[in-house]
C-alpha cells in the first residue's frame, strides 16, 4: 500500500492535533477540554493559551523542525507546550522521566540537538550547546515568569503547521532491550490508532478521560489523541494532595480511565478496602503495558465496567485491543483483534516471510497507519528505517505469541488477537515515515 492508500481509506487525514483542538473550540468554546489538580480549561482557553505558547516559542527563534523538550510533572503545561509544537511544526520530546538524572536528561538532549526545554524546579539542572532557550516553570500550578500562562495574549505566530505527516513528537523507548531509542510519530501516525479506539468504544465529547499514567509516558498521548478526536475532556493525573487516585477518578467524574494493570490493581484493592459497590461513573478501563492478570479484568467485569484489554507498543501505541461487543474470555484472556488501522499477522520464528500455523509462537508483523519509526539517536539529522523488518517489508515485533485455532494469540505477552481469520492479521495497514529531521 501507498500513502494515497491510507488516505482514500480514511486511515490518515488531513487533521493535525492543533487542527483538531482548534475544530472543537470552534464548535463548542465552552465545553471543557483539559483538567489537572488545580486548572479546568475550556476548548478556547486551551487554544489560546496554546497560541501564546508557540508565539513564544516561536520569538525564541524555533523554526519548523526544532526539537522542544519536557521535564516536568503531571501539569497542563505539558499538553499546551506539545499543541504549540504541532502548531508550529515543532517536534516535542516530552519523555523526559521525572527520575532522570541530570546526566541522563543531557544526553537526551545531545542526542535531538534540542532546541528548547522546558524544566520544572526541583527537576534538576540540564543544559546542552543546542539550546536556544530554557524555560523554568514553578512547582505546583505556576507556570512561572518563563513561560506565558493562561491568560497571557497571543504574541505574533508563524504560519501555521498543516502537514499531517510530519514528525511531530519523538518518544524515548525505555532502553530495556538495549540503549533507549527515539520513537518518531506524525500526527496520522498517531492518530490512526485513536480513530480506531474513538470509532469502535463510541467515545465523544460526554467522555471524561482520565489517564493514570504520567505524561512522560506513551500512553498519556495516546489518551491525549484520543480527547481530540472524539472531543472528550482530558484529565491528567494529578490529584490533590493527600487524595489517592481513587478519590481523583471519583472527583473528577470520570468515565474512561486508562493505565497499565498496577494501577486498576491498586485501584480496585482500595475500592475493596473501603467498601465501595462501584468506581463513580467509570464505565471503561484501559490498561495495557503488560500482561493483564485475568482475575483484574473479570474484577471490572463483575460490576459493570468494560476492561479495555490492549497490547501496543511506543511505535504501534494501543493496536491491538477488545471490543465492547466481545465476550467476557476474549476480553478477560486476550487483546482482542485491534481496528481497521491494523492487520496482525504471526510469523514463524525462524522465517519472517512464512505465516505461524495455528497453536505455534510465532512474532508479529507489518508497517502501520499508526507506526512510528525508531532508531538511536545521535547528531542533528536522522532518518528512520522502522523497526526489524522481514524479506518482503513486513515490520516485526520481537514479542511472540501463540495462536490457537481460532486466531486468538495466547501465553505470554503479547496475548491476542482475539479473533481468526485475515481481520487477525501484524501487517499492519499504512507504512514507516521514511524522513529526517534536519537541525536548524
Amino acid at each position: 500500500m501507498t500513502g494515497r492508500d491510507y488516505y482514500q481509506r480514511g486511515l490518515w487525514r488531513d487533521d493535525t492535533l492543533y487542527s483538531l483542538m482548534a475544530a472543537h473550540a470552534g464548535a463548542r468554546p465552552r465545553a471543557f477540554a483539559l483538567r489537572d489538580g488545580a486548572r479546568r480549561l475550556s476548548w478556547a482557553e486551551l487554544v489560546r493559551w496554546t497560541d501564546a505558547v508557540a508565539a513564544d516559542f516561536h520569538a525564541a527563534g524555533l523554526v519548523p523542525g526544532a526539537r522542544v523538550s519536557l521535564w516536568m510533572s503531571n501539569r497542563v503545561e505539558a499538553v499546551v507546550a506539545l499543541l504549540a509544537c504541532a502548531r508550529n511544526g515543532y517536534v516535542c520530546n516530552p519523555s523526559l522521566h521525572r527520575n532522570y538524572s541530570d546526566a541522563e536528561v543531557r544526553a537526551r538532549l545531545d542526542q535531538l540537538s534540542a532546541q528548547a526545554l522546558l524544566v520544572e524546579d526541583g527537576f534538576g539542572e540540564a543544559a546542552a550547546p543546542s539550546l536556544r532557550k530554557t524555560y523554568r516553570l514553578r512547582a505546583g500550578h505556576d507556570p512561572g515568569p518563563d513561560l506565558p500562562g493562561p491568560d497571557a495574549a497571543p504574541g505574533d505566530l508563524p504560519a501555521r503547521a498543516t502537514d499531517p505527516d510530519a514528525v511531530f513528537y519523538i518518544a524515548f523507548t525505555s532502553g530495556t532491550t538495549g540503549a533507549p531509542k527515539g520513537v518518531m510519530h506524525s500526527a496520522n501516525t498517531l492518530l490512526a490508532n485513536a480513530r480506531d479506539l474513538v470509532a469502535d468504544w463510541g467515545h465523544g465529547p460526554d467522555t471524561v478521560l482520565l489517564s493514570l499514567s504520567p505524561l512522560s509516558h506513551h500512553i498519556a498521548w495516546v489518551a491525549l489523541a484520543q480527547a481530540l478526536v472524539g472531543g472528550c475532556e482530558l484529565v491528567i493525573n494529578d490529584p490533590p494532595p493527600s487524595a489517592t487516585s481513587l478519590d481523583w477518578i471519583v472527583e473528577t467524574g470520570a468515565s474512561y480511565v486508562m493505565g497499565v494493570p498496577t494501577h486498576a490493581i491498586d485501584v480496585l484493592a482500595e475500592q475493596k478496602a473501603r467498601g465501595l459497590s462501584r468506581l463513580g461513573k467509570v464505565s471503561v478501563f484501559y490498561m495495557a503495558g503488560s500482561p493483564i492478570p485475568p482475575a483484574t479484568a473479570q474484577a471490572f467485569v463483575d460490576q459493570g465496567i468494560k476492561p479495555q484489554n490492549v497490547y501496543g507498543m511506543t511505535e504501534n501505541s494501543s493496536h491491538q485491543y477488545t471490543h465492547p461487543d466481545d465476550d467476557t474470555a476474549t476480553i478477560t484472556a486476550t487483546c482482542g483483534r485491534g481496528g481497521p488501522a491494523y492487520e496482525v499477522r504471526l510469523f514463524k520464528q525462524d522465517d519472517r516471510d512464512i505465516a505461524a500455523a495455528p497453536a505455534r509462537v510465532g512474532g508479529r508483523g507489518g508497517p502501520g497507519a499508526g507506526a512510528g519509526g525508531t532508531r538511536p539517536w545521535g547528531g542533528r539529522a536522522r532518518a528512520f528505517p522502522g523497526a526489524p523488518r522481514s524479506r518482503r517489508g513486513r515490520g516485526r515485533t520481537p514479542a511472540p505469541g501463540p495462536r490457537d485455532p481460532n486466531g486468538s494469540s495466547r501465553g505470554r505477552a503479547p496475548r491476542s488477537p482475539g479473533r481468526g481469520g485475515p481481520a487477525a492479521a501484524a501487517s499492519s495497514r499504512g507504512r514507516v515515515h521514511s524522513c529526517a529531521l534536519r537541525g536548524a
